[in-house]
């Protein structure tokens, strides 16, 4: 965690040492799995019945700085599925915006993995747990590399059947909404780009030709 918190970090080790974390957080919320019988054969031609996982689970990165922490979700269950939300809380308001959506119609999961490393007010964690639920998943658990206490306490006020799983705990929100003293913008600081103070908001602006031609 010291080297998350610390912001002479370089992205190359900050995308490392999250991806280790969320290893071992992942490798504890993965424990409660259930399993079947599975039977196989061995090299010396003899039956062997071991276990395999019986449970549907997919992984639930959050856009964008949850994309880092899928790749070790995905070391330790290679064969589940991965579905992205992008969300983003809007600095004017404070209220997370949904902006991209890959849950497939129809094929809800028994467990959904939440991957996202900052729990600060919990709006964003809390908004995609709903949208989880409403669609089917069964069980959800949620793994973050840090959370403050405030936010932590409201997620699991609202979402009290939720597991969740952290590396540190901080126990102040800044006023723009960052955990205090924590590890900053994860997006940014994953993948190398500046903080900005104001929001960018990209318009298309069809012209007529472009606006006949999807008619």
């Amino acid at each position: 965690m010291t080297v998350l918190r610390d912001a002479n970090t370089h992205p190359s080790d900050f995308r490392r040492v999250l991806k280790e974390i969320t290893f071992y957080l992942g490798y504890e919320a993965t424990r409660d799995l259930k399993v079947s019988n599975h039977v196989i054969t061995t090299p010396m031609d003899m039956p062997f019945t071991g276990c395999k996982v019986s449970e549907k689970i997919a992984i639930i990165p959050i856009l964008r700085a949850g994309l880092t922490m899928s790749e070790s979700m995905l070391e330790l269950m290679p064969k589940a599925a991965v579905h992205h939300i992008g969300m983003y809380r809007s600095k004017s308001h404070g209220i997370p915006i949904q902006y991209y959506n890959r849950l497939p119609r129809d094929q809800a999961c028994d467990v959904a993995y939440i991957v996202d490393p900052c729990i600060a007010s919990s709006n964003t964690v809390s908004a995609v747990v709903s949208i989880l639920k409403k669609w089917g998943a069964k069980r959800v658990v949620i793994i973050s590399a840090i959370a403050a206490q405030s936010g932590l306490d409201k997620l699991l006020e609202k979402h009290p059947d939720c597991s969740v799983f952290v590396g540190a705990v901080d126990n102040e929100v800044s006023e723009t909404g960052m955990i205090l003293p924590g590890i900053g913008d994860a997006g940014d600081r994953s993948f190398g780009t500046p903080m900005e103070d104001k929001e960018v908001v990209a318009h298309v602006d069809e012209s007529p030709a472009r606006k006949k031609s999807r008619k």
